[in-house]
């Protein structure tokens, strides 16, 4: 539609994830129109986050040094591992304050449709975390879904015969939702996984 730098900067905003074509070229008209001093810190955060954002060397969360805040912190227990597939997923289970463990980001999810399976996620580096004999617990947070479900599965029946235990988050109605519009599948597992009050 465009040319030259304009087009080239619509093109490269599209293959982001989540940005469309109408998306792209809303922002990079934003990007024309805004103060050059804005255009040039977006551009050195882009830079900075290349040069400097790494993965921990131990549960590949995100992170600036060898390892990440989480891995450093003396504070959480080795007995609990929280498997999870993404980044964004950790920062998630962070926002509750429940959890006092540690961290091991997959790299995604068994998917056969998209050619990934478990050699192509961080399995093995799992298991040799696991084999160390401090992890007591190990918890299944991939998503509810059917790629997360198969890899859950997968962990599963890796890491049960190793004396493990293996436990699965739970999944069912949000608070403050309604039981009319809950699809089917949900509320299946919110009666699985009811407990006494």
């Amino acid at each position: 539609m465009y040319e030259g730098a304009i087009q080239d900067l619509i093109d490269e905003l599209g293959r982001l994830p989540g940005v469309g074509p109408k998306s792209a070229q809303r922002i990079a008209f934003h990007v024309l129109s805004a103060d050059p001093t804005d255009v040039n810190r977006l551009a050195g955060a882009l830079r900075k986050v290349k040069e400097l954002v790494r993965f921990c060397t131990t549960c590949y969360n995100v992170a600036e040094s060898e390892q990440c805040r989480i891995c450093r912190d003396p504070r959480r227990t080795d007995e609990v591992l929280c498997v999870v597939e993404e980044p964004k997923d950790v920062v998630a289970i962070e926002r509750t304050g429940e959890f006092r463990g540690r961290y091991h980001v997959l790299g995604g999810a068994i998917n056969p449709l998209e050619g990934i399976g478990p050699d192509n996620l961080r399995i093995r580096e799992l298991m040799t975390r696991l084999s160390g004999g401090a992890v007591r617990e190990l918890i299944l947070a991939t998503d509810p879904n059917t790629e997360g479900e198969a890899t859950a599965t997968y962990l599963a029946l890796m890491v049960k015969p190793m004396g493990i235990a293996v436990t699965r988050l739970a999944s069912g109605l949000p608070v403050g939702g309604d039981l009319e519009y809950a699809d089917e599948i949900t509320l299946g597992r919110a009666f699985e996984g009811r407990r006494a009050v």
